[in-house]
């Protein structure tokens, strides 16, 4: 019998993959064998351990020590050194946050400060290709209350309506509440909107990648909440790894009778599959992405009529993204009334973000709701990288808001943001440092609208050609003033008549970046800019 006296986490996500996670696995293993090891220390793969673009990032416990940019030639040193004579290699090794336990949770990952994790309760922790670690780790347990204490599917929908649960794809909207649009029909169906598409953006893949039968257990909840017996999951088909995990562990559902007919012979049905989307932005939209999954092409549809009256194949439908359906399980497990001690009496719980860019630890993180921007940045991503000052950050994707050094005490949560014409949004914060442009990059986030929309309403079609125009012309040192007035009008005029958020969209981060960084725009356009040379006036003429 084996007696394992230590065990190695690997974090293996698709960044760490293209940093040679799997060779320093490997590496690892032999090294073991080679050592006489093999039989007390255990090597096991888990989902992101919270760091993005540390390369490959290692744990040892019960030491709780942390590796970051291993390499397969540092392997023998950390056999050696650590595993066999028990000396941590100092050079290599990163500070392990303090953990802070939420029902029971695990350690919170490589950061700064403590974390209350409940959606990433076990991401970095277990073996997200094992289903025996995800029940043991507490998988599963919130659908067995249900079905031992008999709970309707209208009890599972008040308990959700109590919780407070707002919808974290970005609108916002209460997740009860949109459960209950939904009419008696006999066939109903439910959508995991796991369409990624906003540039910075990978809450959700990482979710999936670390813990994918959290997912599951959250849309057998929804499903029987609704009275949907088959659901989907729209994933983007180049999220290859999270589709692999999420596609073995609903195979093991399947095996042990925690999907399928009569459930646990409860008598709950649910079925579930993976559609996988073309890498389409506006199917991020839950019509389009609905029309997709019919085998269409991905564009909105007109409402009314919604999904929940008219959606999949015509039936009621219900779209929840995957950090929102992620939460039901420990609502169900822990009751409203604890999940509302999280977060504010208005936003309720807590939210998964991506912190990038100029920031010292960029990565995954889970904090409450309410948690204000300054300790986002400051105290959970450890600073503005080598020492520089924070210029500001675009909160909420590409689709998000810029904000300044004067807001940076504003609480994170979806009703105190706005105030500042800001939004949550997928949940992606990239800071930017002192020396960052904010003029070229409003021009990269107009030129990414301008590339994905689908065409279907000329306000968005000839729109964001319009804006990237303006923006040519502004970067290049080629505006003048007009140009930022113009750019306002045009993407006023987008929000108010095109058909889906995608050309809705531009106006959040143009009338945001020309209300804080005013002065810069000012700067290119006063004909005095000349950090690169001007265009010749034929150049100038093609621009716009």
């Amino acid at each position: 019998m084996r007696h394992i006296r230590s065990h190695v986490l690997i974090g293996i996500d698709a960044n760490s993959l293209l940093a040679g996670a799997k060779a320093v696995e490997q590496a690892l293993i032999r090294e073991l064998v080679d050592k006489g090891l093999a039989d007390e220390v255990q090597v096991i793969e888990t989902g992101s351990l919270g760091p993005i673009g540390q390369g490959v990032v290692l744990v040892v416990y019960p030491d709780a020590v942390a590796y970051a940019n291993v390499t397969v030639d540092d392997v023998p040193e950390i056999v050696t050194e650590h595993l066999l004579k028990g000396r941590p290699v100092k050079r290599l090794q990163v500070p392990l946050a303090p953990e802070e336990r939420v029902v029971e949770i695990k350690p919170t990952g490589l950061v700064k400060k403590p974390q209350p994790r409940v959606v990433l309760q076990n991401c970095g922790v277990i073996d997200p290709e094992s289903l025996d670690e995800a029940i043991a780790a507490g998988d599963y347990q919130a659908l067995v209350k249900v079905i031992e204490e008999k709970w309707t599917p209208k009890d599972v929908m008040e308990e959700v309506i109590k919780s407070g649960l707002r919808g974290r794809g970005g609108a916002g909207f209460p997740t009860g509440k949109k459960w209950t649009f939904i009419p008696p029909a006999p066939q109903k169906f439910l959508i995991c909107n796991a369409d990624e598409g906003e540039p910075g953006t990978f809450k959700d893949r990482l979710i999936l990648e670390g813990d994918p039968h959290r997912l599951i257990e959250g849309m057998i909840l929804a499903g029987y909440a609704i009275g949907a017996t088959k659901g989907y999951v729209y994933i983007r088909g180049e999220y290859a790894l999270s589709i692999d995990r999420l596609s073995k562990a609903i195979e093991q559902a399947y095996k042990e009778n925690l999907l399928g007919d009569n459930i646990l012979e409860s008598g709950i049905t649910f079925h579930l599959e993976i559609k996988k989307g073309a890498g389409a932005y506006v199917c991020g939209e839950e019509t389009a992405l609905i029309e997709s999954i019919e085998g269409k092409r991905g564009q909105p549809r007109l409402k009314p009529p919604f999904p929940a009256q008219k959606g999949l194949w015509g039936k009621p439908t219900v779209v929840n993204n995957v950090e929102t359906l992620s939460n039901i399980p420990p609502i169900i497990l822990n009751g409203a009334d604890w999940y509302r001690s999280f977060g504010t009496p208005t936003c309720p719980g807590t939210k998964v973000y991506t912190i990038l860019g100029h920031i010292e630890t960029p990565g995954l993180i889970e904090v409450e709701m309410g948690t204000t921007l300054r300790d986002i940045i400051f105290e959970y991503g450890g600073g503005i990288r080598k020492g520089k000052k924070f210029k500001g950050a675009l909160v909420g994707g590409a689709a998000g808001a810029f904000l300044n050094e004067s807001q940076l005490d504003v609480q994170m949560d979806y009703d105190s943001l706005k105030e500042y014409a800001a939004v949550l949004g997928s949940g992606a914060i990239l800071v930017m440092d002192e020396e960052t442009s904010v003029v070229v990059l409003l021009h990269s986030i107009l030129s990414f609208f301008e590339h994905e929309s689908c065409g279907q309403c000329t306000p968005c079609r000839m729109g964001t050609r319009a804006l990237l125009t303006i923006m040519d012309r502004i970067v290049r040192g080629l505006g003048t003033p007009k140009d930022l007035d113009l750019l306002l009008q045009v993407s006023d005029n987008m929000q108010i008549s095109s058909l889906c958020p995608l050309g809705q969209s531009p106006i959040l981060p143009v009338k945001s970046a020309l209300d804080y960084f005013k002065e810069e725009f000012l700067e290119r356009v006063s004909g005095k800019w000349s950090e690169t040379p001007l265009q010749t006036q034929e150049e100038a003429s093609q621009v716009g």
